[in-house]
């Protein structure tokens, strides 16, 4: 109960924010103008602030374990490359191939790792090192996805475009100089950090605020049977195959709740935002997120309690 409890606190916040912006636009406080300003801002700015400051909090030098970041890379690897490999295969409307792909394995890992593994354990634990296997290859392969599966690009683009677009990704490089400033020896005044804190704080209400009002309910059921297998896929596919597998290797308590909310978590808002900002219509981006964020607080709450029953975690 108390992991349910902690669940929906944690999940049904975001879902509620994506109906208050769903209702503010029904009423034209926020309009189609306000959406779309909006995700440039989180896509250029406050996104990358705030992956910055996570990569930037993560002690790269004390209790780094090669063998868990390792595992946490190649799942995601290996998720992302076959999702993609069924969805060109399989997906009939070839238009929707990046956003079905990105939001089947996108996870808000960043925003709920941390906070999952401080509610059970009182520590971040392995989350920062979750991060650090998994985001920066959830990044790389969205840029190449998004840019390649773009329906105005039709899979038509230059090697080295590509490499532009992803050495230019402002998330990209969040993440980069995030990193490269948690291992430097100095911390940044705390004028800076406070600044840089309150920008990354607007990242996840603007992005909530923007999907809901954007939401268009017609063509989101137009769209219902990719967004229920990208939403099956994303809770609970991943993790019925690589948990296992984690289990098998030898991996316990604070490990597997950090790939829990790797593979397990909801879509990320940043997803729709980066679809949005890479010429794809976000429609079926939008619906995942709604439903995995409501969907999850159940899901999760069902794998931590396996988990615990089988005595992997304590």
């Amino acid at each position: 109960m108390d992991n349910l409890i902690f669940s929906l606190n944690s999940t049904l916040p975001i879902f509620l924010l994506m109906v208050v912006g769903w209702g503010l636009g029904q009423i034209g406080f926020l309009p189609r103008s306000f959406c779309d300003t909006a995700d440039k801002l989180v896509f250029r700015v406050t996104l990358p602030v705030m992956l910055f400051c996570d990569m930037g909090s993560v002690d790269l030098t004390h209790d780094f374990d090669w063998r868990f970041v390792l595992y946490c890379a190649a799942a995601t690897a290996v998720a992302i490359l076959v999702i993609w490999a069924l969805a060109r295969r399989f997906l009939p409307d070839r238009s929707l191939t990046g956003e079905f792909v990105q939001a089947s394995y996108r996870s808000s890992a960043a925003i709920l790792g941390v906070a999952f593994i401080q509610n059970m354990y009182g520590t971040s634990g392995m989350a920062p090192l979750m991060i650090l296997g998994s985001v920066p290859l959830f990044n790389i392969f969205a840029v190449v996805i998004l840019t390649l599966e773009s329906p105005a690009q039709q899979g038509k683009i230059r090697l080295g475009d590509l490499l532009r677009r992803v050495l230019s990704n402002p998330i990209l490089l969040g993440i980069v100089f995030g990193t490269l400033y948690s291992l430097l020896p100095f911390r940044l005044p705390t004028l800076v950090q406070k600044t840089l804190t309150s920008l990354s704080g607007l990242t996840t209400p603007l992005a909530l605020l923007s999907i809901g009002a954007a939401f268009e309910g017609t063509r989101a059921i137009q769209k219902l049977a990719p967004t229920l297998a990208a939403s099956a896929c994303k809770l609970v596919i991943l993790t019925g195959i690589f948990l296992p597998l984690a289990i098998r290797i030898g991996f316990r308590d604070q490990q597997l709740v950090a790939l829990l909310i790797m593979l397990g978590s909801p879509t990320t808002p940043s997803a729709y935002v980066m679809a949005r900002n890479m010429g794809h219509e976000g429609v079926l981006t939008a619906s995942t997120v709604a439903a995995t964020t409501l969907l999850s607080a159940l899901t999760v709450t069902g794998w931590i309690f396996l988990l615990r029953s089988g005595g992997y975690i304590v």
